[in-house]
């Protein structure tokens, strides 16, 4: 079984900073995308940031130049730096890890979020 732990959310000012992190522990053969994903109140889990077994990344559009995600195969990590913050990034964020086996097996995994407080 796969097992996702992120930390680092927490209240900052809108025009700050803050790094998220994501540790996997457990073990499946298989190659790992990671993701991003956000979570505000009343409103449906969105796609934040991803990046492959690669190292391929991608954002949604309301991130990019802002949020910069990274891994660390060898910690087993992932990590998402978010800079010049706004209000509406105020929402938990949530890491997702997708085991990939072959073309035709995904299976998804997920953390269980860490919230990020943006006030104005």
């Amino acid at each position: 079984q796969v097992q996702l732990v992120e930390s680092g959310g927490g209240s900052v000012q809108a025009g700050g900073s803050l790094r998220l992190s994501c540790a996997r522990s457990g073990y499946r053969f298989c190659k790992y995308d990671m993701s991003w994903y956000r979570q505000a109140p009343g409103k449906d889990r969105e796609f934040v940031s991803g990046i492959d077994s690669d190292g391929i990344t991608s954002y949604t559009d309301s991130v990019k130049g802002r949020f910069t995600i990274s891994r660390d195969n060898a910690k087993s990590s992932v990590y998402l730096q978010m800079n010049s913050l706004k209000p509406e990034d105020t929402a938990s964020y949530y890491c997702k890890a997708t085991c990939v086996v072959g073309v035709l097996s995904r299976t998804d995994y997920w953390g269980q979020g860490t919230q990020v407080t943006v006030s104005s």
